[in-house]
């Protein structure tokens, strides 16, 4: 059979090349060649000796050596099927005896079994196939043997008394072994690959420390560092030191780095060296909250805390040499260090802090403090200063708002003050102008002048109250509202506004479910149409673009998103008025709420738009934030709170105040009703007076609450209506309201003023019930509220 095998072969190669036969003959591993029906057509000296076959025997198939053990025959059996598709493969498998020596109780053995195609076509065969037998069992004892040494590797790595990991170039930890993995609260059952950070470990700014220790390109650098890190379940600090070597790519990219991880807790052995208290300075140095370096006479940074490094990564270059001073601060304060470092050298105390913007981003400040070392150890006898360093970015940011807001405050204290006195003189203006109105014709020559000074004291009072509106000193009338409705309601004539020309396209996006809010509505539509007219002006400076509208409620779990600092933590209404226009520019964004500012053509704009719009946010409780990007567009945020109706509580906005002109009756005769007037304005009293006599009243003057209270004694309560002015010297008009409902609790009272909301929240009567008429007002204003509320029950 031996010599058939051969022959067939013999018959499927050129006669003229024996060398392939030789070949074959003396490779070390067992070849058989078969067809694909599975009979033998050849098996080299190798096979034959691995099978234990002699020259005088029959050549064993490989299914009648491996078709016993289940391993075998199924890898037998898929390799058959893989070659049946014309598939090769390989497979390995463990056999309970040796191929060679079955009698013999030499153990187990592996071997290895590939199958291929021959691309033989020269035989009247369709296919043969060529399989490889293989003994691998020294190899496999080989692998065993490494995987046992490596694992008492890893055992003792593992187990070692001190803590080891690696991590990648961005810091996530590849490996960390047992011990470490214990001290830091790890479950190595659940810890995969980078699903943690050096940064998650480390406490305080120690991270800061690590990250600054770079090698130069294409070397690794080694430093020891003390720090302290955290455990992962617990938060609980462990102090450390640390053994950190880095790599570096050839092009300076930072690699992977090897840590060793020495325990310092718990360290009770003598210390003659002051190793310890070395240790326990360097992690109070790194810890501490504030930026530290230590400077040479020339500024030169000697030595840092982790915080300092946090603050100025670029202190120390990537071949750890040091930076100095001049490059962490701005360079028009570099005069003010140079100062402070010749203080420092001549050793003066008391040297001024620097305040200094950040170098490569002026929006970030600090403040520097440098402290001369008057007492130079010979450990380090360069060190001439201390340099302390704060970050006041959220103070100067803080300090801005203030100054903005106390700005705001006092202008809006100022126009509310001069909004009063006015609202005065308008009134006195208009009843005088009134008088005259009675008494002449429209055929007189005085006539037309009368009403151009009526019609100009009524533009003078709009004025008045858009000054009231920004000073947040107007009265509202709060109501309840949704503002999907109002803008809805809105929406047409918002269209209207800014559709000329076509190019400006306007979107309104409702929110589902909007919460309701609590505000004037008529002032709220003003604001919404302001903010869109604004809108519309600078999108026609860039001839086409569009406003958008969108209503949005904000959890207070959200508002912190915004990061405004101003924002109350609560839930908010979110209204915004978007557009693409030109945009604002920073140093126009600091002043548009200013009263008189505007960007306008002399004579084309009061400046009282948007401080109006602030105003009336701000005393509905709410907030008007803008932001802007030049070229880009503008958008407005809207913030006014939700409004609860089981939260209703009485607010200095509460009380049952009509502000809207009331409406005229037909007949306005005082028919000998008594009337106590009350006013410290001698010209509003003097006009109010004469309009009500003209009507029929009986007028008493009163100057003030007291001289009020003092009339109506004299006239033992005799007076069928009280019209009084709010703000007075002495006593004001809700005090007097408050002392004469002791006494006449039925009184009808009419309060008249330009703003009332001070002295209503705080001399009002909870509950209290009266009518209020606005200045400045007219005649029939005056004539139609007294008349309507004597005829009332109320």
């Amino acid at each position: 059979m031996v010599f058939l095998a051969i022959n067939s072969l013999e018959m499927i190669m050129k006669p003229s090349i024996p060398l392939e036969k030789v070949f074959m003959d003396t490779d070390p591993e067992g070849i058989l060649i078969t067809n694909e029906r599975g009979h033998i057509m050849y098996a080299n000296n190798a096979y034959n000796s691995l099978t234990n076959v002699d020259w005088n025997k029959r050549i064993k198939s490989l299914e009648s050596l491996l078709s016993r053990n289940q391993e075998a025959g199924e890898a037998l059996y898929r390799l058959t099927n893989n070659l049946r598709v014309k598939k090769e493969g390989k497979e390995e498998f463990r056999l309970m005896h040796s191929l060679k020596n079955h009698s013999q109780n030499l153990g187990p053995h592996w071997y290895r079994l590939k199958a291929r195609i021959l691309p033989v076509s020269l035989h009247k065969e369709k296919a043969l196939y060529a399989w490889r037998i293989t003994d691998i069992t020294s190899e496999r004892k080989d692998q065993e043997k490494f995987f046992r040494e490596l694992q008492n590797a890893i055992d003792y790595l593992d187990h070692s008394p001190v803590g080891f990991m690696s991590a990648d170039h961005q810091g996530k930890i590849l490996y960390i072994n047992a011990t470490l993995a214990e001290w830091i609260g790890i479950d190595l059952t659940t810890f995969t690959s980078r699903s943690i950070s050096i940064g998650d470990i480390t406490a305080g700014e120690g991270l800061s420390l690590i990250q600054a220790v770079q090698a130069e390109p294409d070397n690794q650098k080694t430093v020891t560092l003390d720090l302290d890190f955290r455990r992962i379940d617990n938060g609980h600090g462990l102090p450390v030191k640390l053994v950190h070597h880095v790599l570096a790519s050839c092009d300076g990219k930072p690699g992977e780095s090897r840590t060793v991880v020495v325990s310092r807790k718990n360290c009770d052995f003598n210390d003659p060296s002051g190793t310890i208290a070395n240790m326990r300075f360097n992690r109070f140095f790194n810890n501490i909250p504030m930026a530290i370096a230590s400077i040479d006479r020339k500024g030169r940074i000697l030595r840092t805390n982790a915080p300092f490094l946090k603050l100025f990564p670029n202190a120390i270059k990537s071949d750890g040499t040091s930076n100095d001073i001049f490059s962490i601060v701005h360079k028009n304060e570099k005069s003010k260090i140079v100062a402070a470092l010749n203080d420092a050298n001549n050793q003066k105390s008391d040297i001024p802090a620097i305040d200094s913007p950040h170098p490569k981003d002026e929006n970030r400040h600090f403040r520097f403090y440098i402290n001369a070392t008057l007492d130079r150890s010979t450990e380090a006898p360069e060190e001439h200063a201390i340099l302390y360093t704060v970050e006041i970015t959220e103070q100067k940011a803080l300090e801005a708002r203030m100054a903005q807001t106390q700005k705001l405050n006092a202008v809006g204290t100022l126009a509310g003050g001069i909004a009063h006195d006015f609202n005065n003189v308008l009134t006195a203006i208009l009843l005088s102008s009134d008088h005259l109105l009675l008494q002449s014709r429209s055929s007189d020559a005085s006539f037309a002048d009368l009403m151009e000074i009526k019609h100009n004291a009524n533009r003078a009072a709009i004025l008045v109250r858009q000054l009231l509106a920004f000073s947040r000193k107007q009265t509202m009338c709060l109501v309840v509202l949704n503002l999907t409705e109002v803008i809805s309601n809105l929406r047409m004539m918002i269209q209207k506004l800014i559709s000329e020309p076509p190019q400006v396209k306007l979107h309104v996006d409702y929110e589902r479910d909007l919460w309701d809010v609590k505000t004037d509505l008529s002032q709220f539509e003003q604001v919404l149409v302001n903010l869109c007219v604004n809108a519309h002006h600078a999108i026609m400076l860039k001839e086409s673009g569009s406003l958008t509208i969108r209503t949005r409620n904000i959890p207070s779990t959200e508002i912190h998103s915004f990061n405004y600092s101003d924002l109350p933590k609560k839930d908010m209404v979110l209204v915004e008025v978007e557009d693409t226009g030109i945009g604002i520019s920073s140093d126009i964004m600091e002043k548009i709420f200013e009263p008189f500012f505007t960007t306008k053509e002399v004579g084309k704009g009061t400046g009282l738009g948007l401080s109006v719009v602030y105003g009336i946010i701000r005393q509905s409780g709410g907030y008007i934030l803008p932001e802007s990007e030049v070229g880009k567009g503008t958008i407005f945020r809207i913030f006014l709170p939700r409004h609860v109706q089981e939260d209703v509580q009485l607010s200095t906005h509460s009380h049952d105040i009509t502000i809207k002109p009331p409406e005229e009756s037909a007949d306005l005769t005082g028919n000998s009703a008594i009337v106590l007037l009350v006013e410290d304005e001698d010209s509003v009293r003097r006009g109010s007076k004469r309009m009500l006599e003209t009507r029929g009243y009986t007028v008493h003057e009163a100057c003030s609450g007291t001289d009020a209270l003092k009339v109506m004694e004299e006239l033992q309560g005799k007076v069928d209506i009280v019209v009084s002015d709010v703000v007075m010297p002495e006593m004001d008009g809700p005090t007097l309201l408050r002392e004469l409902r002791k006494t006449y609790p039925n009184l009808k009272f009419i309060f008249i003023s330009g703003y009332a909301e001070d002295a209503f929240s705080k001399n009002l009567v909870k509950d209290a019930k009266f009518s209020f008429l606005s200045k400045p007002f007219s005649l029939k204003q005056l004539a139609t509220s007294v008349h309507e509320l004597l005829q009332s029950d109320s």
